[in-house]
């Protein structure tokens, strides 16, 4: 049986801002640029060690939901799959935080500098979703 608590939580990491490098030593692109056709595409622009944060705490949570799975096939307990449940919930807001801060603190004010207001509008609805 899976146990929440033997992965201690981690500590946030330093979020990405629109100086700080990407693995390659260049300077992270914006969160809006221009495509090919004029129009304007969303993009992140996380360094590579947020990335594999992301995906390694992904993985864990991945790893969480095949243990609820089985748990569920094994007919445990519904006490103990809930849980579970309760478990991967909680590490899956870890990384909708982490996103969240690095959004902020850098395509936010990236936006908010550029003139781009509305922005704020946007986040609101985005922390309404985050918070249901």
């Amino acid at each position: 049986m899976m146990d929440h608590q033997s992965h201690p939580k981690e500590p946030l990491e330093p979020s990405v801002t629109p100086s700080d490098d990407n693995a390659t030593g260049q300077q992270a692109a914006a969160c809006h640029t221009e495509g090919s056709d004029g129009k304007h595409v969303r993009k992140s622009h996380h360094s590579q060690e947020m990335k594999s944060n992301l995906i390694s705490r992904l993985n864990r949570v991945e790893g969480q939901i095949r243990g609820i799975k089985g748990l569920i096939e094994k007919d445990t307990y519904c006490d103990d799959v809930l849980t579970q449940i309760a478990a991967a919930q909680s590490a899956l807001n870890s990384v909708g935080k982490l996103l969240l801060e690095g959004h902020m603190k850098s395509c936010i004010v990236e936006r908010i500098q550029a003139g781009e207001h509305e922005v704020v509008d946007e986040l609101l609805v985005t922390v309404r979703k985050l918070m249901k």
